[in-house]
């Protein structure tokens, strides 16, 4: 039997790997999650939703049988974000206007999940509504990195990364509409995948998925366990463009090692704000290390309209907000200026109410002009390298969406970010991955973006690049001794 040592040295790929050959049961692993859990996450909070008996009671059916645990992942522990609905739990979307909505039904990401035989935990924190770059709701508290516990972890997605960083699971689910996967993996030290628009399967819980440009995956401490979790999802269903001529199972192709690939590195913000030495620092090592590796690089500026697409995504996640949130009002029969929700979602909101049928249109036509932009880009390089965040990982409290101050939070909020949102906009992959630390020890993620539909090149990269410079596997807070 594995000890809880033992489970933290273990990612999915290597759990499923040993529940296939039998050198341990699905109760043993879940156990040993659960155990961690307890151990953890009173002090982080990334878990704000507990199914822990739920999943012990589903492991040790699965341990009675054994065929089942051939089949990929199934008895790995996982976790779902608290923006995607699971049947019979709680789906609060960190938000207190849902604060007692138990979910009748799952979405369809997490179907695919417990098809696959994943065992779900629970699910874990996130902002609400997922409209901001740290995880610290008023509905459930604020998440603590384990890297640092007076730093935020990112966001909106903070509550996995979190829990994956901190050891309770060794992938976790998580979406990105603005960045949400790539920045809590950045600042939590893990790799995070942002698969290209219409390759998976579709979150339909929350305004359509914000007019495609959110998208499901997971957080996760290895590139290989993201190309799994990748197949699961993806799917010929699933897809709402024709798939390219490429893989269909990414995790099989990982061994297929990319050279002379044409890399553009972005060293400036789109917007004219300074970028932190360390962040400076961690393009730059990149760019050599891919460079010693055979690629050809290439300082660049800008590839395409940041600007434009900043404004069209803005109105169209303030249109979706609006659409959230007075779908619940009026499910509660209360107003927009007495509801129970932070100070940036009610102006959101707000705002979102004011825009017309012309207003979206014009940005969704804004964005088609800058996915055409990056598409002329992509035929000159391959990848694009850049920040994740202009600044290292944030202190808690300082992007607060509940302030006063809402002028103070958008200055704050874009002066911080200004890289991950552009690729939410054109639908096109994006990943972090955590190459550097700061002087203070805290991760530091680098970005590398591909055209629409090169997961696979994209996963390619990251392998090889996770094995020329290995990261830490888990934060410090998770270890035992």
């Amino acid at each position: 039997m594995p000890n809880l040592n033992d489970y933290l040295a273990l990612d999915a790929t290597a759990m499923a790997a040993g529940l296939r050959d039998g050198d341990f049961k699905a109760s043993e692993l879940v156990s040993l999650a659960v155990e961690q859990a307890h151990r953890v996450n009173p002090t982080i909070n990334a878990i704000n939703v507990e199914g822990y008996d739920e999943a012990l009671a589903l492991a040790a059916d699965l341990d009675k049988k054994p065929a089942r645990l051939t089949d990929g992942v199934a008895g790995v522990p996982f976790l779902i974000k608290d923006l995607s609905l699971l049947e019979g739990l709680v789906a609060t979307h960190g938000s207190r206007l849902y604060q007692d909505a138990i979910a009748t039904r799952s979405a369809n990401i997490v179907v695919r999940y417990l098809d696959a035989g994943l065992v779900i935990l629970g699910k874990t924190n996130t902002p609400e509504f997922g409209l901001t770059l740290t995880t610290e709701p008023m509905a459930h508290g604020a998440t603590l990195n384990p890297w640092n516990l007076d730093y935020s972890t990112g966001g909106s997605s903070g509550g996995a990364a979190a829990a994956v960083a901190a050891g309770i699971v060794p992938v976790a689910h998580a979406t990105d509409g603005g960045g949400s996967i790539r920045i809590p993996a950045s600042c939590c030290g893990l790799f995070g995948l942002k698969p290209s628009r219409g390759f998976t399967t579709i979150e339909k819980d929350i305004g359509d998925s914000w007019s495609g440009m959110s998208v499901g995956h997971v957080v996760s401490r290895t590139v290989r366990d993201s190309a799994m979790f990748l197949n699961l999802i993806t799917l010929d269903e699933a897809a709402l463009y024709p798939m390219p001529a490429a893989p269909r199972s990414f995790a099989d192709h990982l061994d297929a090692v990319p050279s002379g690939l044409r890399i553009a590195v972005q060293n400036q913000h789109p917007f004219g704000e300074a970028l932190d030495p360390d962040v400076m620092k961690a393009v730059e090592n990149t760019a050599q290390l891919c460079e010693s590796l055979g690629h050809h690089v290439t300082v660049v500026e800008h590839p395409a309209d940041y600007k434009s697409a900043a404004a069209a995504m803005n109105k169209l996640v303030c249109i979706h907000t609006f659409q959230t949130v007075n779908r619940r009002l009026q499910e509660l029969g209360i107003d927009l200026e007495v509801a129970d929700v932070e100070n940036s979602t009610r102006q959101m909101a707000e705002m979102g109410a004011r825009f017309s049928a012309v207003d979206y249109i014009r940005a969704r036509d804004s964005l088609t002009r800058v996915e055409q932009q990056m598409a002329v880009f992509h035929q000159k390089y391959d990848v694009l390298l850049s920040p994740v965040l202009t600044k290292t990982t944030a202190k808690l409290g300082w992007l607060d969406m509940n302030t006063d101050d809402l002028n103070e939070y958008g200055a704050r909020f874009r002066a911080y970010s200004g890289f991950t949102a552009l690729y939410n906009g054109t639908g096109q992959p994006s990943a972090s991955l955590p190459l550097f630390q700061d002087s203070a020890g805290l991760p530091v993620g680098v970005m590398a973006t591909a055209a629409w539909g090169n997961d696979h090149l994209l996963l390619q990269l990251s392998a090889q690049l996770e094995q020329a410079a290995p990261w830490p596997q888990i934060a410090p807070f998770a270890d035992t001794d």
